[in-house]
């Protein structure tokens, strides 16, 4: 199976999933998805079962925690989380919610959800790496809506003054936020310059575009300046009626919807039942 048809298959899966728990930031998974996969799938992090307790290890921050259905959906294909968790998302017992959450799992870095600190955090842990002298990033993803949190520009002009070239923000610009366009909410998304401005080292890349994620995510940054990756996304990828639409930022679909999942992620009536009568 290539990378196109595994990332369909996972959003096919985030779906199932979401439905089946009743609620779901499906847009953010998905413009987000191949950011994960790149960073867990195809060998960005030095992380597997045996490395989550080093002291050494990279460490990965999903800052935009709504998300966190896509950062599950990874973690299983890759491995790193059983298959029945995930399927058990929202039900009673369960250990994964809407947003990663450290008290439950021993691969969460740090709770997020409460938008604006995933940077601050990743600040921390890459003054501690550098400090010890240890030889391991810390990258951390963030949303364009979310970086009008102050939180994010104190911690962005901290991370150039201790020359933090072991951090990588990865920048998922899908251009929409809760209810609306970025432009039309804030009317600035000139990020690069922003960033640049703050001491930071930018790159963009098509942030749907596997190779091209691999390639920056892989460089090893020696420049004494944090890195800064902006991944153009497209929010919904992958299902028409949810792309680019700021509707979308949480919702389930109605029946009219629901067709148009079932055709573009290839669901077929059984698994859509199966799914149905576990939420009743």
């Amino acid at each position: 199976m290539d990378d196109n048809e595994i990332l369909k298959k996972l959003r096919k899966q985030i779906f199932l999933v979401g439905y089946a728990g009743g609620m779901a930031h499906l847009a953010s998974c998905y413009s987000c998805l191949e950011i994960l996969y790149a960073l867990y799938c195809k060998g960005v992090l030095n992380l597997d079962q045996d490395s989550l307790t080093r002291e050494n290890r990279d460490r990965f921050i999903l800052s935009k925690g709504h998300a966190g259905l896509a950062l599950y959906a990874v973690l299983v294909e890759q491995g790193l989380l059983p298959r029945e968790e995930f399927y058990s998302y929202l039900k009673p017992g369960c250990h994964i919610g809407g947003e990663p959450c450290m008290r439950d799992l021993a691969l969460v870095e740090a709770s997020t959800g409460s938008l604006g600190h995933g940077l601050s955090m990743a600040l921390g842990m890459a003054i501690a790496y550098k400090t010890d002298k240890k030889d391991a990033r810390v990258f951390v993803v963030l949303g364009d809506g979310e970086i009008e949190e102050g939180t994010v520009w104190e911690a962005a002009i901290s991370a150039r003054a201790f020359m933090l070239d072991n951090l990588v923000v990865i920048l998922d610009a899908n251009e929409i936020q809760k209810m609306d366009s970025i432009t039309n909410t804030i009317k600035l998304n000139n990020w690069r310059e922003k960033w640049e401005a703050f001491g930071w080292r930018v790159l963009e890349v098509d942030g749907h575009d596997i190779d091209a994620l691999v390639s920056v995510l892989t460089e090893r940054n020696k420049t004494g300046m944090p890195l800064l990756i902006i991944a153009h996304t497209v929010k919904g990828k992958g299902v028409s009626v949810m792309e680019h639409n700021p509707a979308w930022h949480f919702k389930l679909p109605n029946k009219k919807e629901l067709a148009v999942f079932k055709k573009e992620l290839a669901i077929t009536d059984a698994e859509l039942e199966t799914v149905c009568r576990e939420r009743i």
